[in-house]
């Protein structure tokens, strides 16, 4: 599932080829026929993201409100557009650029009373500059989930996913499992920080990238083209650090990786 900083690269790019124009929307696919004329010809006002939701805010007031789940992409494109391929749930035509929705878990258009009960269910984003850590302490502190569950939770803090959960709880030598109360303010600021630092590189470029300079070596990425991480997806392989081998288990439906010598 794609990670926040993905998101809101998609709002910054949807802003700078869409924004402050008329977009013509439809549903080749036929499943968003009536939200795509709801807002086609209208001018995309603002494209914003929060956490894992994308939203694009069109004069009127009407919001279409996107969250891509496991399975969505944008495609994005130049005009004239080729003829839709596959299951294109909504298609953005602007003046000079074009995009395709596919398999998103949500793709609707709402209100901006609406988009305000998403945004109440959800914690606070670390790559919004509004954004309260201290929300999010307050319900860790007061938990006794395990951490590794509570940074992956959207009501805690949004946009973080199973790559920065596990290699955030690394850098800090945190044990997964140790539970949410036990946490003292100090740790969790430590790691507040360190998430919105490497969460704007991955706005930045485009890819989470989360081990240090001084121990980017040894075994390649779980996936070519990936930058190397220091315990996703590496279930087996000797840590970065130690050697000691990368565990895995299943924590609450996810797949949970962490060093057991230097996360004790």
């Amino acid at each position: 599932m794609p990670e926040g900083h993905t998101l809101h690269r998609l709002a910054r790019l949807h802003q700078r080829n869409f924004g402050r124009a008329p977009v013509i929307v439809s549903s080749p696919q036929g499943r968003f026929a009536d939200g795509a004329a709801a807002v086609s010809g209208r001018v995309l006002k603002k494209a914003s993201a929060w956490g894992k939701h994308l939203f694009h805010h069109y004069e009127g007031g009407r919001v279409v409100h996107v969250h891509l789940g496991l399975y969505g992409t944008f495609s994005e494109s130049e005009v004239p557009m080729a003829l839709p391929v596959g299951q294109v749930r909504m298609r953005m035509v602007g003046t000079d650029f074009g995009s395709d929705l596919r398999g998103p878990t949500v793709c609707e258009v709402i209100d901006l009373a609406e988009v305000d009960d998403v945004l109440a269910r959800l914690g606070p984003d670390p790559l919004r500059r509004d954004a309260d850590g201290s929300l999010a302490w307050a319900r860790i502190s007061k938990s006794r989930r395990p951490i590794a569950a509570l940074l992956m939770d959207q009501t805690v803090i949004a946009g973080v996913g199973n790559v920065y959960r596990c290699e955030l709880l690394f850098r800090h030598r945190m044990d997964p499992y140790r539970p949410g109360v036990s946490v003292d303010a100090g740790e969790f600021d430590a790691m507040w920080t360190d998430l919105v630092e490497l969460m704007m590189v991955g706005l930045r470029r485009g890819k989470i990238i989360t081990v240090d300079r001084e121990d980017d070596h040894g075994l390649g990425s779980y996936r070519k083209g990936r930058p190397r991480t220091y315990v996703y997806r590496r279930a087996g392989d000797p840590c970065r650090v130690c050697g000691t081998e990368v565990r895995t288990a299943v924590l609450e439906g996810r797949n949970l990786f962490w060093c057991p010598n230097c996360q004790k």
